[in-house]
């Protein structure tokens, strides 16, 4: 990998930020019973926000975010270009580094944004190098999101590799989706072609969504609701929510949609 060596590991990207961009994946990963376990068993949970950019605004959100699940929550805000490394604020604390961690042994590591400038055959080094430096049972968060963030896509990843693909959307931006095909993560972005899992799961979206238009004067909301009941008839392992959700969100399995 790029930068690999003693120092910070990887190499500087674009850093382009926005105020909000990361709420999908900060409202999911405050509600997901993994990642709540997660904050509240350790004597001092440890979360870094791996490659925050140009401005700290999204490690400060996301901060203040967790905290409602563990008030003393430790947040450090991780950049590899130094110049973009900002004094501590709001209770959270800004290192430089890499992949590497800055040496740190956190519980959640989220990276939203920073693969996607990499090629493809980095990605499976990266996540190596960032879950060897987890915590016991710490899972890294591997995202994409547009500038907006009406549309995120992440991968978790733990010890034992990726575990699921989770996409979520703003229900009125999206006209279909499999338009989120865009933002997927490196490790998927060039595998939305016939033969490869994610292709069928969008196609099947798609079709899901096709059918339940007569719900549509309902609201793009109750819309998918329906369809991904319809998905989940169909046989593909969604994940349940218990809760009614602002977003639009499907959540998979890595099998369902790891690479051919």
């Amino acid at each position: 990998m790029p930068g690999a060596g003693s120092g910070p590991q990887g190499v500087v990207t674009r850093g382009t930020t926005n105020i909000n961009r990361l709420r999908r994946s900060d409202r999911r990963l405050i509600h997901h019973p993994t990642v709540r376990a997660l904050l509240r068993a350790p004597a001092h949970p440890l979360v870094v926000d791996l490659g925050y950019g140009a401005s700290p605004v999204t490690t400060v959100e996301l901060a203040q975010r967790l905290r409602t699940v563990r008030r003393d929550v430790d947040v450090v805000g991780l950049e590899i270009d130094p110049g973009r490394v900002v004094p501590d604020r709001d209770g959270v604390r800004f290192r430089h580094g890499g992949f590497e961690l800055a040496g740190l042994r956190p519980h959640l590591v989220r990276a939203f944004n920073v693969l996607r400038q990499y090629p493809e055959d980095a990605v499976a080094d990266a996540w190596g190098r960032v879950t060897s430096s987890l915590a016991e049972g710490g899972l890294l968060v591997d995202g994409t999101c547009d500038e907006l963030g009406r549309r995120a896509a992440w991968v978790t990843v733990g010890a034992d590799g990726p575990r699921s693909l989770t996409l979520a959307w703003d229900p009125f931006d999206l006209p279909r989706p499999s338009d989120i095909a865009e933002r997927l993560p490196k490790a998927l972005i060039h595998r939305n072609v016939p033969g490869e899992r994610i292709h069928d799961v969008l196609l099947r979206a798609d079709r899901a969504w096709d059918i339940a238009a007569p719900l549509a004067v309902y609201g793009p909301r109750v819309r998918w609701r329906h369809a991904a009941e319809l998905l989940a008839q169909q046989g593909l392992p969604l994940r349940p929510f218990r809760r009614r959700l602002r977003d639009n969100v499907l959540e998979l399995p890595w099998s369902a949609v790891a690479p051919a």
